[in-house]
């Protein structure tokens, strides 16, 4: 009889690992899946701005802030993306202590400069339609004098405010002696005083929703003159779309799905946050819609984009 229950204990042990090992390995997949689509996205994109730099085409202010866009998901795949796929099929002790801080600091930077990205762009946008009277068009005129500033300003503020988040942060293969961790698979965070990283948490905070607040402000903006616009010309039978509002229905499509992704994936890195010791699921959910933006923003910018090689690189990408 107690070896009946042994053999019974030792296949339900076996089915739960089974199950698990079957959950990390899809986890791995959609992780993997992921990062290769959203470096390739991007990296088709790049490739499309260097060709251009080879050719008589005289780059847009915008063109500028869309590189900016790319390198900013570059930083976010691949220091979060490939991490997080070795983990999820088992590479989980792999990364050193300063490998795991790097990692971290970049990720964070990415994130926050491609945020700083999408508020310029937005705001630069919603001045580019603006009405054309005096003091919109003397601001039109200086709109794009500082946006290489603006992009500049963008970096260094998130480089000076994320610079103490590696303090956080440990491997965790050397974590063994600590007891207040939480493990995100590959690294680990270490825990403080709850008022300690409730001050972090809002230094962290407050950058991310000032330019979500202007990212709002300008997108509300840009819908308010296009509803105008379309009320001039709705006795117009059939108008044709300018570059301009093709351009801004981009950005608005950009806006919105930055916000949706932003939004959910802040609701899990509260969770997250507010967890002292969280599952699996919980981690790798938080890490997926962190990952989605930068995934799905390069394909959102080539619809506004006329290019013959960059066509043939979109079509490849349906077929995938």
């Amino acid at each position: 009889d107690f070896s009946f229950r042994l053999r019974g204990g030792v296949c339900l042990r076996n089915r739960t690992s089974g199950k698990m090992v079957n959950s990390e390995l899809a986890v791995g997949l959609i992780f993997l899946t992921q990062t290769v689509v959203g470096i390739l996205g991007n990296f088709s994109l790049l490739c499309h701005y260097i060709l251009l730099s080879f050719t008589d085409y005289r780059l847009k202010s915008t063109d500028f802030i869309h590189k900016q866009l790319i390198v900013a998901n570059f930083l976010t795949l691949l220091c979060k993306g490939v991490p997080q796929t070795m983990a999820a099929f088992g590479w989980k002790h792999t990364l050193s202590h300063l490998r795991c801080k790097l990692l971290f600091f970049l990720h964070r930077v990415g994130r926050g400069a491609s945020i700083g990205s999408i508020c310029i762009l937005s705001v630069y946008q919603a001045i580019t339609i603006s009405p054309r009277n005096a003091w919109w068009a003397a601001l039109k005129v200086k709109a794009p004098k500082y946006i290489v500033p603006s992009i500049f300003l963008c970096w260094m503020l998130q480089m000076l405010v994320n610079v103490i988040f590696p303090i956080y942060i440990t491997s965790s293969s050397s974590d063994k002696n600590i007891t207040n961790v939480k493990d995100f698979g590959y690294c680990s965070s270490v825990l403080h005083d709850e008022t300690r990283n409730s001050l972090y948490a809002a230094l962290l905070s407050f950058p991310d929703v000032l330019c979500l607040g202007l990212m709002l402000g300008a997108s509300g903006t840009m819908v308010f003159i296009l509803y105008r616009h379309k009320q001039r010309v709705q006795h117009i039978r059939r108008t044709a779309s300018s570059p301009e509002s093709r351009a801004v229905k981009t950005i608005l499509l950009l806006v919105s799905t930055f916000v949706y992704f932003y939004t959910l994936s802040s609701v899990f890195q509260v969770v997250l946050a507010v967890s002292d010791n969280p599952n699996w699921i919980l981690i790798n959910m938080a890490a997926i819609t962190a990952a989605c933006f930068p995934a799905v923003s390069p394909f959102l910018l080539m619809r506004n984009i006329k290019s013959p090689h960059l066509r043939r690189n979109i079509s490849f990408f349906h077929f995938f």
